[in-house]
């Protein structure tokens, strides 16, 4: 059944939701500062409260069923963001950004990652109204990079040599110093002006988010097939992360399970998708064309109980292992675990000192 929601309900809402995410971003512009657990706390909580109060919204507006596709879409979103924040964690380390600027590096991959997700959701979007049969490809992917996810392959050195070569042509192109200057992207050197090496943080983020937003983005549209469900249940799982972040701190390093948890959701998103294509099936040399009757759609509401349940498995099996065998590993270490299990390239190299 094709969602129908008021042009000018979903005009409103984005334009809402974007300024809220530019006043969020004008407060870090005014004030960089390092947020306190307190405060990190509070932004978290009021985000979640304001993602389930806008499927409050939308159950009255819409109904039930849109209202569940929007939260089960907002936690799959949710979940591989924070997986997203592992790298993010290393990315800084590595490049020693200072602490009191990384909320402005964050915000920066945050818009990256919005800009990336809007215009894949738009071809994703384009392909599926015009091309059915995607859903099949979209399901191996996903099947494909859970496998991967989980069980990560050699291709991992490769993946991190391709993104040093990013770095390395930035680095051959363009004059960057050694050193930071404050948050600036500018600086001088000898009277020379020159990019500090927030510029190669920013497109270690940038090649970070585009690998997530190909991951995810065929995810999403195996719960919904609404354009506006996917963008605000992206632009709901992107706001409050940079708080996140600076929440995990420690507890990075207990997650050890998260990735299975995230490979499992993607695996059975990516079943889903692969019985829904059979359901519709256009192929003709499959069943002459004909859709194929014994193939099941799995409910909007046995999607969302497999997410909150691989979340919460993975969550509680990291946290009870985690505390029957001390991990004295600090969270760096942690995200360089994930990143290599994943078979997601860590970071780029980090830039020459004196």
């Amino acid at each position: 059944m094709e969602l129908q929601l008021d042009p000018v309900f979903q005009t409103v809402t984005l334009v809402v939701l974007v300024l809220i995410l530019a006043a969020d971003l004008l407060i870090i512009l005014a004030r960089p500062h390092i947020p306190s657990p307190r405060e990190s706390t509070l932004w978290v909580v009021f985000y979640v409260v304001l993602a389930l109060a806008f499927a409050g919204v939308l159950a009255i507006v819409a109904g039930g069923e849109v209202a569940g596709q929007f939260v089960a879409g907002w936690l799959t979103e949710y979940s591989l963001s924070i997986d997203n924040l592992f790298v993010f964690v290393l990315i800084m380390g590595q490049f020693a950004v200072p602490r009191r600027y990384q909320q402005e590096v964050l915000m920066v991959g945050i818009i990256i990652a919005l800009v990336l997700r809007g215009a894949f959701i738009l071809v994703g979007a384009t392909i599926i109204e015009n091309f059915s049969p995607i859903f099949y490809l979209f399901g191996a992917f996903l099947i494909y990079t859970a496998v991967r996810q989980a069980f990560p392959g050699a291709d991992h050195e490769d993946d991190t040599q391709r993104e040093n070569l990013i770095v390395r042509m930035l680095r051959r192109v363009l004059p960057i110093s050694d050193a930071y200057d404050g948050k600036k992207i500018f600086t001088r050197v000898q009277g020379k002006r020159v990019f500090t090496p927030m510029i190669i943080v920013f497109a270690a983020i940038g090649v970070t988010d585009l690998l997530f937003a190909i991951d995810s983005i065929p995810a999403i549209f195996g719960i919904t097939q609404s354009p506006f469900i996917v963008f605000t249940a992206n632009l709901f799982a992107l706001m409050g992360l940079r708080q996140l972040y600076f929440l995990l701190g420690d507890l990075l390093e207990r997650l050890r399970f998260l990735h299975y948890g995230i490979a499992f959701i993607l695996a059975f998103i990516g079943v889903k998708l692969i019985l829904h294509a059979l359901h519709v099936n256009e192929l003709p040399f499959l069943n002459g064309g004909e859709p194929i009757e014994w193939a099941p759609e799995i409910s909007t509401w046995v999607s969302l109980a497999v997410i909150v349940g691989s979340m919460a498995v993975a969550t509680i099996a990291s946290l009870v292992v985690s505390r029957r065998e001390p991990d004295t590993a600090g969270p760096q270490d942690a995200a360089a675990r994930v990143a290599d299990e994943k078979g997601t390239p860590p970071t780029v190299e980090q830039p020459d000192r004196d």
